[in-house]
């Protein structure tokens, strides 16, 4: 027996060592941990349990029979983080680059259907080169696998997956797919062909970097959700987001013990500025709601007219969606309404009660907004929030015109509660825009039409400008002051605790992609 245990021991200090130490070295030297120090970050001290460690590849091509490695480039496992179970896989670099292989493939699916079964996140850690071109299709089949599971899962189990590494062709459909992508800065990128394709194809001279890098797909593209320093930070950004979200579609989020204390905020009586033109920061008034200050924007440099992230009122996690008047006046865009309406629906399908602060002049206009589907786009946000279910409560601090008042989660569409600050302005458009078209013939037969358009329009504000026809309506349950708002959602969050609100039975609907 004492053979056996030694046989067994020297097959695991192999299988630790993964691509070899002089590759592990490298490793460490462009500033990337490997494949396991990645877990043992990951995951509460000693709770990691280890799965498939001994699985090789089974090819033999091109030399392969000769060159095996125990555990086939990729750690997977399950253990904690901060009590709770998650599933997680690690490529590894040092393993015929993080390649993917018929069995690298089949862990990662095992791990994956074990989250499932059991309700638990699922969490990639990726640092691959892509297809083991050794295997062919058995390594195409083997992507198309995973890609069907992450569909299975989604909305399922919470997926994150943290891009370590090169992450190009196939592989980045995975990651797409999942909720969230976290992207290390200088040391990943993600693209679909690789510069030197793009340099032939289209003649273009681009850097991988500039192509695909966390910057890149952090402001421009939109695929990355963060961005991390380095793969510490990453990891350290895995953890926060979780402490956010539920197990799975089945469980709500955990509620942290809290106190009612001094719950006034003084401070956002005067934070609307007195002109309707001049911005303020909506983070200001999001830092001052939430606890502690605590919030987890995702995609801040993506679409930053719309602002979209995490945190607690009295200890519920929550899910916030806010206008932001510092950029593009808060009006609603291509890019906004797709960022918003992915996280409305992520929020939606894991149980994660939704609060909208609202100021938004409308739609932003425009050739080149028109012509890349600003209809479809934005109802996608009206689409996302009219299918939620989950606690849905609105606060219009100021500006709330046109189609953007009924797309931001109006009483019309299904919100639950509807808030206002005597700031408000809920119309169809400005009083300046609203005046030049309703009196356009008093205003040119005026002595001083300018004068008269001044007269007229404060008119129609004084009439229009304000929460309280809306009020009248019971389209606005209540307006109450800016100071009173967080413990107003403090209470009406903890009275729509037990909301139970079905759709009509469907197979699935169809949203306007």
């Amino acid at each position: 027996m004492q053979d056996k245990l030694k046989q067994l021991q020297t097959l695991r200090q192999k299988a630790l060592l993964g691509g070899g130490a002089e590759r592990i070295s490298k490793q460490h030297a462009k500033g990337k941990l490997t494949a396991r120090e990645r877990v043992e970050l990951l995951l509460d001290p000693g709770t990691f349990e280890e799965l498939d460690m001994l699985v090789t590849h089974r090819t033999t091509d091109f030399g392969m029979d000769s060159q095996t490695f125990l555990g086939d480039g990729v750690v997977t496992g399950y253990g904690l983080i901060d009590g709770r179970l998650v599933y997680v896989f690690s490529q590894d670099f040092t393993v015929f680059g993080g390649s993917l292989s018929e069995t690298h493939a089949e862990k990662i699916c095992k791990v994956m259907d074990m989250a499932m079964k059991n309700g638990a996140p699922i969490i990639g850690l990726n640092d691959s080169g892509g297809a083991r071109i050794q295997e062919g299709v058995r390594s195409l089949g083997g992507y198309a696998d995973i890609f069907y599971r992450n569909v299975m899962a989604s909305g399922v189990i919470p997926q994150i997956s943290a891009i370590m590494g090169p992450c190009a062709g196939g592989a980045v459909y995975s990651p797409a797919m999942t909720d969230f992508t976290i992207m290390t800065e200088h040391s990943s990128f993600m693209f679909v062909t690789g510069p030197n394709v793009v340099k032939t194809v289209t003649n273009e001279a681009v850097t991988a970097e500039e192509l695909g890098g966390a910057h890149t797909h952090a402001t421009k593209s939109g695929v990355t959700h963060f961005t991390a320093e380095n793969d510490y930070t990453n990891i350290m950004l895995i953890k926060e987001l979780l402490g956010y979200l539920p197990q799975n579609c089945e469980e709500k989020t955990p509620i942290l013990p809290y106190e009612l204390a001094e719950e006034n905020r003084p401070k956002l009586d005067h934070i609307i500025p007195d002109s309707p033109n001049i911005p303020y920061d909506m983070k200001e008034v999001i830092l001052q709601l939430l606890d502690d200050a605590q919030f987890l924007e995702s995609q801040p440099e993506y679409g930053a007219n719309i602002i979209t992230g995490f945190g607690r009122i009295a200890g519920r996690s929550i899910g916030v969606v806010a206008n932001q008047p510092l950029v593009l006046a808060g009006v609603l865009d291509v890019n906004a309404s797709k960022k918003a309406a992915r996280f409305v629906r992520f929020c939606d399908a894991f149980n994660i009660p939704l609060l909208v602060l609202e100021d938004v002049p409308g739609f932003l206009p425009g050739t080149e907004q028109e012509w890349n589907a600003i209809i479809l786009n934005g109802a996608k946000l009206l689409y996302a929030f009219s299918e939620a279910t989950v606690p849905r409560i609105t606060v219009v601090t100021r500006k709330a015109y046109g189609g953007a008042y009924d797309v931001m989660n109006s009483k019309h569409i299904g919100a639950d509660l509807n808030y206002a600050w005597p700031s408000a302005e809920i119309a169809v458009m400005g009083a300046k825009g609203a005046s030049e078209i309703i009196f356009k013939r008093d205003i040119k037969n005026a002595p001083d039409p300018e004068a008269k358009l001044k007269e007229l329009e404060d008119q129609y504000a004084e009439k229009f400008a304000n929460p309280y026809i809306a009020a009248s309506r019971g389209f606005i349950d209540e307006v109450i002051p800016p100071s009173a708002t967080r413990i107003k959602l403090i209470k009406a969050f903890d009275m729509l605790q037990n909301k139970v609100d079905r759709l009509p039975r469907k197979k699935h609907g169809n949203i306007p992609l």
